[in-house]
């Protein structure tokens, strides 16, 4: 059997029945790859049913909730291969052309992560997303994408995508300041473009992915809205440099003061500003070289 440098992380929480569901269809694709298996609900030890499917997984029970970037960066440290491929819970292999990846870092010595197409349930391909600055804060989107050819991508989905683990490390990993999810991913795609790093996304590996399956069942839509502009900003305030665009951040910013989540980002300002501190090293290019890669794409 060939080995290939490849450890699959596969964060937990709750949701057993689907994950172990998932985990007999995607079992048969796993072959030479390392498998980690990181459950973060401590009131649950699943080590016995995952073995029971698959005997050489690894798995690690926490024994206190870290959170979704708390619970891969453990899962990160723990693993032993080059290559670090991240993948949901609710996430369903067709195949094994994640492989095909190793190709893409072969190529290209300043790739940081390969993003992978994602079915929905409706049968659309999403996963090619840009990002760009409007009205004082830096948005997200998904783009069109050519099926055929890969293509520069705003950031790494923290569900379906593969990093080279050095670069993961390097670069602080995910900050578990977001936690208990969303940004998390993003965040860390940014401090990479602007570290001089590049992201793909290929359209020609294809995954399943049910979106929220697993946050929509287990937090309210008001927690889910409130946690993900809460974290909106906290991406903003860390990783922004460009002066203009911090002035109009600025100015547009008490249009939300009374935006659920508002607070929550504000009380954490001091902290925000001690991790900017630490990660403003490693940037050496400036955010409009970023939104320019994603104009009209």
């Amino acid at each position: 059997m060939k080995n290939y440098p490849i450890s699959i992380i596969i964060p937990v929480y709750k949701n057993y029945q689907m994950f172990y569901q998932y985990l007999k269809i995607n079992k048969k694709f796993f072959s030479g790859c390392q498998i980690i298996i990181m459950n973060d609900y401590p009131l649950e030890n699943i080590t016995q049913p995952v073995k029971k499917i698959y005997p050489q997984a690894q798995v690690f029970n926490n024994k206190k909730n870290l959170g979704f970037a708390g619970n891969v960066n453990k899962g990160v440290k723990k693993a032993s291969r080059k290559y670090v491929f991240l993948m949901n819970s609710d996430i369903v292999l067709k195949d094994n052309s994640f492989i095909n990846s190793l190709d893409h870092f072969k190529k290209n010595k300043k790739l940081f992560a390969v993003a992978f197409g994602q079915i929905e349930k409706n049968g659309k391909i999403v996963g090619a997303n840009r990002c760009y600055f409007e009205k004082g804060f830096i948005h997200h989107s998904s783009r069109d994408f050519n099926k055929k050819n890969s293509s520069y991508n705003f950031w790494a989905e923290g569900g379906a995508s593969i990093f080279r683990k050095d670069l993961f490390i390097k670069l602080a990993m995910f900050d578990e300041l977001f936690n208990p999810f969303y940004w998390e991913d993003i965040d860390l795609s940014y401090r990479a473009w602007k570290s001089g790093y590049q992201i793909i996304f290929d359209p020609k590996i294809l995954v399943e992915h049910h979106h929220e399956s697993t946050i929509g069942k287990y937090f309210q839509q008001q927690k889910i809205l409130k946690t993900a502009f809460r974290n909106q900003l906290f991406f903003i305030w860390k990783n922004l440099t460009d002066k203009k665009l911090i002035l109009n951040h600025l100015i547009n910013l008490p249009k939300y003061f009374f935006k659920p989540g508002f607070f929550e980002a504000i009380i954490k300002l001091v902290l925000i500003l001690k991790k900017r501190k630490k990660i403003l090293k490693f940037f050496i290019k400036n955010d409009q070289d970023i939104f320019q890669l994603f104009e009209k794409k």
